[in-house]
């Protein structure tokens, strides 16, 4: 077996390095605050008569589940403001994916749910439905969960 000149191994010892912080910071990005709107199926702190989907088939999420920005997100709905996008908070969801339950343009608004360290509006939004309901997206509107409280 060949032996490795001093400065193979100290390229080797690099690349390994590398590798692993890559493999560290993968590894603790998918463990962000975003679980629960991976796991909508059965959140954690789901009251007992919460069912696991509405009448569309949209899943359901407890509220208390979600990110704490998403919750003070609601209660900014609820109050009607003041919202941190006074442009885009409140503006017409179009629903273009067609994840969320057919309606007619301009039903669904959309609101801005703040990423710590984002510099950007992130990917977290809720969308609520004339009807009241309300929905959560914690990746651009890939998916849905329909928030219960």
């Amino acid at each position: 077996m060949p032996r490795l000149g001093r400065r193979s191994r100290q390229v080797a010892s690099a690349v390994v390095t590398v590798v692993l912080l890559l493999g560290v910071w993968w590894l603790q990005s998918r463990g962000s605050d975003e679980p629960a709107a991976r796991d909508t199926s059965s959140p954690s702190g789901a009251p007992a008569s919460m069912p696991k989907a509405d009448g569309d088939g949209v899943p359901y999420v407890a509220l208390a589940a979600l990110p704490r920005e998403a919750q003070a997100t609601v209660r900014l709905i609820d109050d009607g403001g003041p919202f941190p996008y006074p442009g885009k908070d409140g503006s017409t969801f179009g629903n273009f994916e067609g994840v969320l339950p057919r309606k007619p343009r301009g039903y669904y608004a959309e609101y801005t749910v703040p990423t710590p360290g984002a510099s950007t509006r992130g990917a977290r939004r809720i969308i609520a439905g004339d009807g009241g309901q309300l929905y959560w997206t914690a990746d651009h509107y890939l998916t849905f969960a329909r928030i219960w409280r």
